[in-house]
């Protein structure tokens, strides 16, 4: 099975574990040896603008950061190509304007992966 991570889950495992349920650590932390956590290239510029917006804040270099939430076992970063470019924009509607929000389904539609989010 392949997971996708939401932005903020991606940033909640190792900024605020506190804030994901029990379900989502679980799943994390126990995955089995066919199971894979995948997360959207537009992850990393998301938080970057977090930060950038002082929505968030962080203690050490923003790089270093994502260096080491890059590495999350079994963790696998899908780069955004031009397949997932195009399939985000014909997403099927209603489906609102965020084009990070966009990305990230469209990745999990081609990658064939379930979003684990706290968003509807």
């Amino acid at each position: 099975m392949r997971y996708l991570l939401d932005t903020h889950t991606w940033i909640w495992w190792y900024m605020r574990p506190q804030n994901l349920s029990r379900k989502v650590s679980a799943l994390i932390q126990n995955l089995n040896k066919d199971s894979e956590l995948l997360l959207s290239a537009i992850s990393p510029w998301e938080f970057s603008k977090l930060i950038e917006k002082g929505k968030i804040g962080i203690t050490c270099n923003p790089e270093d950061w994502i260096d080491f939430a890059l590495s999350m076992p079994k963790l696998r970063l899908v780069p955004l190509s031009p397949r997932i470019a195009y399939r985000s924009t014909v997403l099927p509607p209603p489906f609102h304007n965020d084009p990070a929000d966009q990305i990230i389904v469209a990745t999990a539609c081609e990658e064939n992966a379930v979003i684990i989010t706290k968003d509807e």
